[in-house]
């Protein structure tokens, strides 16, 4: 919150609590995930009891703490450690009283993580975002993001979803993903050595689906880490060229297919300077804010305030024109994004239709069985948020279309 930088970036492989001890890293970013998760609620909770909001690394150990107590730790422990974090504070460690008041009434006062309301989005996205879809349907998505994201599997061999499905214990969704609730340790899982299934959620499995990718197809999947995409893609028949800017990415790409045997090229190289054309079908995942997933990744709206959006609807718009550049004449492109924001979907495809003569927008897949016939779109694409499917628990917010260029 302080330097704008995600979870992400912070717990990587590269990043700077990637020394940590395994459990003492899950603890600590579970901690801060759950924290932002119920941030407004939690600010609720603490400012009966305060006078006015402390500086910002005291008020993020009062978050912490409270959370842990609504979260049923040992209150004695909780408060304690609170206090000496303070204590240990350059020119704050004054602090340290009201520290331990302030969580002495909260711990009389803390309730269930669940029974806490739900966060409102901060102003600057969740303004737009009412314009957009309005005030009913941005609170269910807030009620969504506060209840976090299950587990989502795709099986590499769908024609195995049921018998996956009884080995699991997940539920099958309309649209073939399997669901699994609880806590649960991934690589631990029935399969998961075996590479019988991977990690997507069921709203990032549509894109492919919607491309309807066919055996012997030279496909063509840009900025493809880390790589559930191509999985899909490759064990649909498909002869794929994996493309992402990162080497490190690329690298996980690489790993996740050969844990499934899966077969694809992969290529470190910047999307928009590949040249190798005539592809049947291109997928690009383009960057965006990823407002979308914020039942996964709560921490995405407080590590920035949206001054780099303009930047990447700018970057999408030059990826779906080179994008298409490279297809041959008849071929599609799938353009999708995990946002919630129509600029980053619903806009860039009718511009991009407004912009290149005979492109066409292909919505013969958007009748597949599982899609609500409500989410597709004006010009043409599907629009999924957070809020459908609450009694299933939820989907990812994503925007997909596929873009048929003339023969």
């Amino acid at each position: 919150m302080e330097d704008g930088r995600t979870l992400a970036d912070l717990t990587g492989r590269t990043g700077p609590l990637a020394r940590m001890e395994p459990a003492v890293r899950a603890r600590a970013q579970r901690l801060a995930t759950e924290t932002l998760r119920h941030l407004g609620a939690l600010d609720g909770l603490l400012s009966d009891h305060l006078a006015h909001m402390p500086p910002l690394p005291v008020l993020n150990v009062l978050r912490i703490a409270a959370y842990e107590l609504c979260a049923g730790e040992a209150a004695h422990g909780v408060v304690n450690s609170a206090v000496t974090q303070v204590t240990g504070m350059a020119r704050l460690e004054r602090l340290k009283g009201m520290t331990n008041a302030v969580l002495r009434k909260v711990a009389a006062a803390a309730v269930d993580p669940a029974q806490l309301p739900p966060s409102p989005l901060p102003e600057w996205l969740r303004d737009p975002l009412v314009m957009a879809w309005g005030e009913e349907a941005i609170t269910a998505c807030e009620a969504a993001h506060a209840r976090g994201a299950p587990l989502d599997i795709t099986p590499r061999d769908p024609s195995e979803a049921s018998a996956l499905a009884e080995k699991l214990g997940a539920s099958i969704l309309p649209t073939g993903t399997l669901r699994l609730t609880g806590p649960n340790q991934v690589s631990a899982l029935p399969g998961f050595e075996a590479g019988e299934w991977w990690v997507q959620d069921a709203a990032a499995a549509l894109p492919v689906a919607l491309l309807d990718p066919q055996p012997g197809e030279r496909i063509l999947d840009l900025c493809a880490a880390p790589g559930g995409k191509t999985m899909q893609l490759a064990a649909a028949g498909a002869d794929v060229t994996a493309v992402d800017i990162s080497s490190a990415r690329t690298e996980r790409i690489t790993e996740n297919l050969a844990r499934t045997g899966l077969q694809a090229r992969t290529v470190t190289d910047d999307a928009l300077t590949f040249d190798e054309t005539g592809w049947d079908a291109i997928l690009l995942d383009a960057p965006c804010s990823a407002t979308g997933t914020i039942r996964r990744h709560p921490d995405l709206p407080y590590a920035g305030d949206g001054a780099d959006i303009g930047a990447l609807i700018e970057l999408q718009t030059q990826m779906i024109d080179h994008a298409l550049s490279l297809l041959k004449p008849g071929g599609r492109l799938m353009f999708c994004t995990c946002s919630l924001i129509p600029d980053e979907g619903e806009v860039q495809a009718e511009e991009a239709l407004a912009r290149h003569p005979g492109l066409t927008a292909e919505t013969a897949t958007l009748t597949r069985p599982g899609l609500d016939l409500a989410w597709i779109t004006e010009e043409g694409g599907l629009r999924l948020r957070p809020d459908y499917w609450p009694d299933l628990g939820g989907m990812d917010g994503f925007y997909c279309v596929v873009l048929r260029k003339p023969a």
